[in-house]
């Protein structure tokens, strides 16, 4: 998996290419950008938000549920000196669903590939390259 952010202009504002895709991640105004996206750390809780609600969808369709609606919301505080970063995680789900397949998306939830990403160890490898600039 391989993503790309490129500077677009002279503001803040990045393309990032995702396989085919083209996503804007940008900085709000009061932080100096043009406000024309997302900020990354808000890509980050849509990230989390979009995860879940597939993996749920994905695990429910195997089983040959039809579960209907389905709604992840979560909120995202960044680590504050003596706090950890905290994700809160609100997953709307039919009131009609019975509880066993409640409990069992509830645990599926938890184990998306962001929310594994983010629970667990990560380990960077950076690299810086210099390049020259085409004129």
């Amino acid at each position: 998996m391989k993503v790309t952010a490129r500077r677009d202009g002279s503001s803040l504002k990045h393309t990032v290419l995702v396989r085919d895709h083209q996503i804007t991640a940008d900085e709000p105004i009061d932080a100096g950008g043009d406000d024309s996206g997302p900020d990354p750390q808000e890509l980050l809780a849509a990230s989390l938000a979009s995860c879940t609600a597939i993996t749920m969808e994905m695990y429910a369709a195997r089983k040959g549920w039809d579960i209907g609606h389905v709604e992840v919301g979560v909120e995202y505080s960044p680590a504050e000196r003596g706090c950890p970063t905290k994700f809160e995680l609100v997953t709307r789900l039919p009131d009609d669903m019975p509880e066993d397949q409640v409990e069992r998306l509830r645990v599926i939830a938890a184990k998306c590939p962001v929310h594994r990403v983010l629970d667990g160890e990560v380990m960077f490898l950076e690299r810086l390259e210099r390049v020259r600039l085409a004129a």
